[in-house]
């Protein structure tokens, strides 16, 4: 029940130690305050991380098709496996709601690329929209394939930067819009990717799946397959994840294609998940390392409030022995400062959580370095933490709290 003498008596408690409050409710706050701040930027490193030491996407699964290694059904061994746009159809069909990025990928080497009086020989793609997400390029100029150039089978290209700088001297505005003949068939360039594999991926050429299948007339033929499932925060989950679905997919094409099931050479299955456990536990790594700054900051400042409530009980032994004598309860009095305790550090807790909030909010999206990008953090963890302060806050308190009430009215009386 709200008790109005109660608030007046905490208020006015507080304002004959207005220092004593201030400095209490600084360590408080500034605990919050840095405990925020610490996880919004473990959530930059965390995205600076990935985007540094993920050369390519590490839930990327890959489908091809190799040579049979076992007699089946009255086939041969050594039959060419090749998968088709089908089997691929097939796949998202099944998995649509597992997958995160997909395409099916079909490539010519040896793709002869002239511009006016610039040529190269460099390696073409067919590829499907999502292949940029997959291979973790991102845009220079221009814009990647779309879902509407694969339907119409456009006869549009994105070339890499090192094309761009063997065919049109680096100028990446000046390719876009300009036609390239390519085996010679020409294409329009739409698009200049830069991939974080290195420089071999940056002299890849892409155009729509269904525009090579047509123009090479091989249109049912889909090459190889790409996808990714959906991401998962525990490796081992993720891992299980990506095997569990790589082993059906495998078991699917081997019964579409009449491949002996002990076969293994004839799928080409690769996961590079299998690779990326370091990435995982670098992230889980940096939470744990900055939860732990955070919440030793924060402890620092529930010292501080146990402490301030221990001098408090101390100067008001005399008034505690008072009241006791009077016949207050031993839990009134318990109860009286566990509430000072209380409101300091939900108040105090609140101010330093809004100020952190504010400062990622305004100038987060503003940080973007190498190894941190736009530091931010979950607003219901943020809330969880300033819970967390208020119970902590509670128990600062009730220590020195359940000391008062055991206090003997004569001895408290005595009390100078």
């Amino acid at each position: 029940m709200f008790n109005i003498e109660r608030w007046q008596e905490i208020f006015e408690t507080i304002s004959k130690n207005k220092l004593r409050t201030a400095l209490t409710g600084l360590s408080v706050s500034s605990g919050i305050f840095i405990l925020i701040i610490l996880l919004g930027v473990a959530e930059g490193l965390r995205k600076g991380t990935k985007k540094q030491f993920e050369k390519d996407i590490p839930t990327k699964l890959y489908f091809g098709g190799r040579f049979t290694g076992k007699e089946y059904k009255g086939l041969n061994p050594n039959r060419k496996i090749r998968l088709n746009l089908e089997d691929y159809q097939n796949i998202n069909k099944q998995f649509e709601d597992d997958l995160q990025y997909r395409t099916a990928n079909i490539k010519r080497y040896g793709a002869q690329t002239s511009y006016k009086d610039k040529n190269g020989v460099y390696i073409l793609f067919g590829v499907m929209p999502d292949h940029m997400q997959l291979e973790n390029a991102y845009l220079i100029a221009g814009r990647f394939l779309s879902e509407k150039d694969l339907e119409t089978r456009a006869k549009v290209v994105v070339l890499g930067t090192r094309i761009i700088a063997d065919i049109f001297g680096g100028d990446h505005k000046k390719a876009i819009g300009k036609f390239l003949t390519i085996n010679e068939i020409k294409y329009t360039v739409i698009g200049v990717t830069e991939d974080n594999g290195g420089e071999r991926e940056d002299t890849y050429m892409f155009t729509p799946h269904s525009t090579m299948t047509h123009l090479y007339n091989s249109p049912n033929n889909a090459g190889s397959f790409q996808f990714t499932v959906n991401p998962e925060e525990d490796y081992d989950i993720a891992l299980a994840k990506a095997d569990k679905f790589g082993e059906l997919v495998v078991d699917n094409l081997k019964k579409a294609h009449n491949i002996h099931p002990e076969d293994d050479k004839a799928i080409n299955f690769f996961n590079a998940l299998e690779g990326g456990k370091d990435i995982y536990m670098v992230n889980v790594g940096m939470k744990i390392f900055f939860w732990g700054i955070g919440i030793l900051t924060l402890l620092s400042g529930i010292v501080g409030v146990s402490n301030i409530m221990i001098i408090i009980v101390k100067e008001r032994t005399k008034e505690i022995g008072i009241r006791k004598a009077l016949g207050a309860q031993p839990k009134s009095i318990v109860s009286m400062i566990l509430h000072e305790s209380i409101f300091i550090t939900t108040l105090f807790g609140f101010i330093g959580l809004f100020l952190a909030l504010g400062i990622l909010e305004f100038l987060g999206p503003k940080i973007e370095t190498d190894f941190i990008i736009s530091p931010t953090v979950d607003f219901n963890v943020a809330i969880s933490t300033v819970i967390m302060l208020v119970f902590a806050g509670a128990f600062a308190g009730y220590l020195p709290a359940r000391r008062a009430s055991k206090i003997k009215p004569i001895i408290a009386l005595r009390d100078e």
